[in-house]
């Protein structure tokens, strides 16, 4: 296993969107008039590659694929102001992926993506992964480069966390490279099959899981050992990418050696920061920020704790 230094080595997507606010998401057939248009730099991959370099501890590095055209040119660009080293795939004649958002006034959100470039990611992509700790992958790009990648970091001892988002059922021969899985509470089951997320823990296939569980906070299992992080309390106001900056800042605090307990309490800390703002990469909070609201929050409330703990059906446990 490689030691908790070195770097963090994140495959995935990256988008450009167009976010629109609306008074409420719009339901089927319905048409909305939004509150003008904004676009931001985007795509899980790429938010949560930004993430983990804004987290600091460890050096990160993304494999990415981008069109030659505009939207290629500003991904990247954002990508590298924030010092992630990038290894890029030049799909010529493709376009770079796009998704489009609407933001409710409660600051929830539905977002439909159109993969353009990051369909081109393909298996032989992946470089060296050299002295990386963590390969972060998502489902934002073919399941058979997912899975490649996987394959390659656990033969190369690296460990692998995968964000199974957006939800889709996963083959075993996937779950079984991955140690450690981060979900949200309909990913988890989508993947085990159940609501009740005390069970989808036993089932999910993995032996090591995190569920973000929003405005609740998050519990992960890692062997025989519950952790119970309630959220910190702020006012949202656009929820993009909070569970993105999660997965990065998780990561980072993991390879730069914290113990997964302060790596979740330093992970929900920069995702609930990232509710605060508008927009996707430009919604993560910088290290500084997060210390900061950390250094404000000595401890939860009790009953936050125990709130948590009853909604995913375990005893409240110490974190």
């Amino acid at each position: 296993m490689k030691p908790a230094q070195g770097h963090v080595f994140v495959a995935g997507s990256a988008n450009l969107d167009f976010v629109a606010r609306a008074p409420h998401v719009p339901a089927p057939g319905e048409t909305v008039l939004g509150r003008g248009l904004e676009l931001h730099p985007g795509g899980k991959g790429a938010n949560q590659a930004l993430a983990c370099a804004r987290a600091g501890g460890a050096s990160t590095h993304m494999l990415v694929a981008l069109g030659d055209d505009a939207f290629g040119a500003t991904l990247e660009s954002s990508l590298r102001d924030a010092d992630v080293q990038l290894h890029i795939v030049r799909a010529a004649g493709t376009a770079t992926g796009t998704a489009f958002i609407c933001v409710s006034d409660e600051a929830e959100n539905a977002i439909t993506v159109a993969p353009g470039a990051n369909d081109t990611l393909a298996p032989h992509h992946l470089p060296p992964l050299g002295a990386a700790t963590h390969l972060l992958l998502q489902l934002e790009t073919p399941l058979e480069s997912v899975e490649a990648y996987a394959r390659a970091a656990r033969d190369a001892g690296v460990r692998v966390v995968l964000n199974a988002a957006p939800a889709r059922r996963l083959p075993a021969s996937l779950l079984s490279r991955v140690d450690l899985l981060v979900v949200n509470e309909g990913e988890l089951a989508m993947l085990a099959g159940t609501d009740d997320i005390a069970q989808g823990l036993e089932r999910a296939g993995v032996n090591d899981v995190v569920v973000t569980l929003g405005a609740r906070g998050c519990i992960a299992r890692s062997g025989d050992a519950t952790h119970l992080q309630p959220a910190f309390r702020v006012k949202a106001v656009d929820t993009t990418a909070a569970g993105d900056t999660f997965c990065g800042a998780l990561v980072a605090r993991l390879s730069a050696g914290d113990a997964l307990d302060v790596a979740l309490r330093y992970a929900c800390a920069a995702s609930a920061l990232a509710c605060t703002r508008a927009g996707a990469q430009s919604s993560v909070p910088t290290r500084d920020e997060v210390v900061a609201l950390l250094a404000a929050t000595k401890e939860h409330l009790a009953a936050d704790r125990d709130a948590l703990a009853a909604h995913c059906g375990v005893a409240a446990a110490s974190y």
